[in-house]
């Protein structure tokens, strides 16, 4: 059960040496036949440690996560094991026991515990390799300075040797040399072991079981072989004896049982050692049959003997692929052959063994495999993978599209490299829009996604800017004859359109003239200065652009550049009067420009064309029957339309000479209260006016008349209104009560 455990911490030290040789053999590889090499090398060394540095840091991280849940794995393995063999119990209990959970303090406990051992060795993994690429280089630069080598051959051996003994190598409190791998697989597989033993012990010793026995493992080594089907107590002393036991299901019953010793005596005489696989299961007295322990020392010398072919088989297949010359790589291809065919017939001549393919397998490869000519994509790849975030930061444009388009990136590294390449655009696109930190005048220039991205950079200033630019956008994008599709496009999408899209040029030239013509109008985004440098067409397409500030200033520079004298309001103390006055007043200060009652009809292409080149103005059309021969007085008439329309001016012109005279007191407490609006008093029926009027108002309607449309139809075309008798008679008798 725990060797799977340990096979995964084993994997991930594997793959961190793996990835660590890699390192070293491409900084050694690269320029190796350059006349500098060796100070480009030394050179390179801190690059190489903060490479190195990346893995070790994941690695770390890895292994912790990894312990952590392969104690617990194995903890609760040990748990459940214990559980199962205390089928001597009721059912109540074994539901009890099955329900508790494991112990979270003793479970990380021990795997902190393993964590300090395995990560312990992590300490010298950097100063090791960084001391061992030094050595190489000064080995090399020294073989070549005395001639007896070339620097190829001399790199070679030197790879060859640090293969064999891998990254980093050392020796324990025993004296005994490990290599990486095989330490941190140990260590786990024997703590995993502890938690598993642990667990099953607690569990047994909490419910009142303290014998256990030790199991019969084949191919014992001599540590273990003597504890093999004896029976241990889990919390009593050391020493051998008999003692007296209930029998388990006999009650009252009594049993001996010879003990061997305790279980913390067997594990300090060598039970339990790293990598033993023997395990203790309980003792029932009376049901329990222990069966005699079968000793095998020549089965244990057969699986010594099969571990050591396969740590030869691993040494000649890192040779294999650490050799650089043809010849290396044969002869270590033929002591591979050989030794598999050592292992073969080993495993003919112990049936009981098994092939384990696996561990035949190198812990750690070292130099890659001679690359191709165009392997530059794979060499700037292998850089982003080994290094870290700061990596890409070294990198050049050329370089990390090189590494985009080897395809062997995992994610973390097309990350490392995409955030990277926004980074860069970023600054590229501050710069453009913000050269010297302060905003450019042509926002134009930038598309909508392209102020959006600076926005979170730009100050209070500046972000208003931007907001008023992409209002003015969406306003123009509303217009007619433009291109919503093409506004939001910065120049350079939009020189990029006309060049891809030539069914569409027409349209993206008027855009872009569009954009020449609002940049003269709108500098920096605001109305320009000099208005009086702008044509008339210009400030009439500008006012679709404009704010109401910038409009009004248009509408000042139209004024100054029509400025006529105006006529004086009429004063004849008639309200009709004075309208049809000023009406005639404006029409002849506006001659030649058609009268105002027909500016509706312009809105024709062809009629304003036909006005424009003075072959006439629009009349205003008449109602059939409105003029009739010799039907009008002298002097100004009009229409019933054009009195009707004319009305409304009346009343508005009235109810702002009464809101000035009576101070706005216009409607009575009652309407007020009931919200009637004081406009409405000056049109419809009198008796409805005068009800809501207030009496300041019917004083001033006294002096100054109330005219309803029917009246003042009357009075302004000088024809009968049927319905004026009846208006003038309800007005007379409401200012009678009075």
């Amino acid at each position: 059960m725990v060797e799977p455990l340990a096979e995964r911490t084993r994997d991930l030290y594997a793959a961190a040496e793996e990835r660590l040789l890699a390192i070293i053999a491409r900084q050694l590889a690269a320029g190796l036949d350059a006349p500098s090499w060796a100070e480009q090398k030394l050179a390179a060394v801190q690059a190489m440690r903060r490479a190195s540095q990346a893995v070790v840091d994941e690695l770390h991280q890895a292994v912790t996560l990894d312990v952590f849940d392969a104690v617990a794995q194995s903890y609760n393995e040990g748990h459940r094991a214990a559980v199962a063999e205390l089928g001597a119990l009721s059912d109540d209990a074994r539901r009890l026991v099955d329900d508790r959970l494991p112990q979270a303090q003793a479970v990380d406990r021990l795997a902190q515990e393993t964590v300090d051992v395995v990560t312990s060795t992590h300490r010298g993994i950097l100063r090791a390799v960084v001391d061992r690429f030094r050595a190489v280089v000064s080995e090399v630069t020294a073989t070549v300075a005395l001639g007896t080598g070339t620097r190829r051959q001399a790199t070679q051996d030197a790879m060859r040797r640090w293969a064999d003994e891998g990254v980093t190598h050392f020796r324990d409190v025993s004296g005994r040399r490990w290599q990486l791998t095989s330490y941190a697989e140990m260590a786990v597989r024997t703590a995993t072991g502890r938690a598993a033993t642990e667990a099953h012990t607690r569990t047994l010793a909490e419910h009142g079981v303290d014998l256990v026995t030790v199991s019969d493992s084949p191919r014992e080594c001599p540590l273990c072989r003597p504890w093999e089907g004896k029976v241990l107590t889990i919390g009593g002393p050391a020493g051998p004896r008999t003692v007296e036991v209930e029998h388990a299901t006999q009650d009252g019953v009594m049993i001996p049982v010879r003990v061997a010793g305790s279980l913390d005596e067997a594990r300090l005489a060598g039970l339990q050692h790293p990598n033993c696989r023997h395990s203790v299961s309980a003792y029932t007295p009376g049901l329990t049959v222990i069966e005699k322990a079968t000793s095998d020392p020549d089965g244990y010398e057969a699986g010594q003997r099969q571990r050591a072919i396969e740590r030869w088989i691993r040494q000649y297949k890192r040779r294999q692929a650490a050799a650089v010359t043809p010849e290396a790589k044969r002869a270590a291809g033929v002591k591979v052959r050989a030794w598999q065919g050592a292992m073969r017939t080993h495993l003919a001549a112990h049936p009981d063994l098994r092939r384990l393919r696996h561990r035949e397998q190198p812990g750690a490869s070292n130099l890659p495999e001679p690359r191709q000519a165009d392997s530059r994509e794979f060499v700037e790849a292998a850089r982003v993978w080994s290094g870290d975030d700061t990596t890409p930061r070294e990198m050049s444009d050329d370089q990390l599209a090189a590494a985009m388009r080897s395809n062997v990136l995992d994610d973390r590294a097309r990350a490392r490299i995409e955030a990277e390449a926004d980074r860069r655009d970023l600054d590229t696109l501050l710069d453009r829009a913000r050269p010297g930190g302060r905003l450019v005048d042509d926002l134009l220039a930038l598309s909508d996604d392209e102020l959006a991205r600076i926005l979170p950079h730009l100050d209070d200033v500046d972000t208003l800017r931007v907001m008023a630019e992409v209002h003015r956008r969406n306003r123009a994008g509303a217009l007619p004859g433009v291109r919503a599709d093409l506004v939001h496009l910065s120049d350079d999408q939009l020189a990029a359109r006309y060049r891809d899209a030539p069914d569409d040029q027409e349209a993206t030239t008027a855009e872009a003239a569009r954009r020449d013509l609002l940049a003269q109008t709108f500098p920096a985004g605001t109305l320009r200065a000099d208005l009086d440098q702008a044509d008339d067409d210009t400030l009439a397409w500008a006012m679709s652009y404009a704010d109401p500030a910038e409009l009004l200033r248009i509408a000042e520079e139209m004024d100054r550049r029509d400025d006529a004298a105006m006529p004086q309001p009429a004063t004849t103390g008639d309200a009709v009067d004075d309208l049809l006055a000023d009406r005639q007043a404006l029409a002849e200060a506006l001659d030649p420009a058609p009268d105002p009652d027909g500016w509706g009809a312009l809105a024709d292409d062809a009629a304003w064309a036909a006005v424009a080149a003075g072959d006439g103005a629009p009349a205003p059309a008449a109602e059939e029957g409105e003029h009739e021969e010799g039907d009008h007085e002298e002097g100004p008439r009009i229409t019933r339309r054009e009195a009707r329309q004319l009305y409304d001016e009346y009343t508005y012109r009235q109810y702002l000479a009464a809101e000035q005279d009576c101070n706005g007191y216009l409607l009575n407490r009652k309407a007020k209260a009931a919200g009637h609006d004081p406009g409405s008093l000056f049109s419809g029926p009198a008796r409805i006016a005068h009800s809501r009027a207030s009496d300041e108002l019917k004083e001033w309607w006294a002096t100054h008349g109330r005219l309803t449309q029917a009246e003042f139809i009357e009075q302004a075309t000088g024809q009968r209104q049927r319905w004026a008798e009846g208006a003038r008679h309800n007005e007379a008798d409401q200012q009678n009560k009075r």
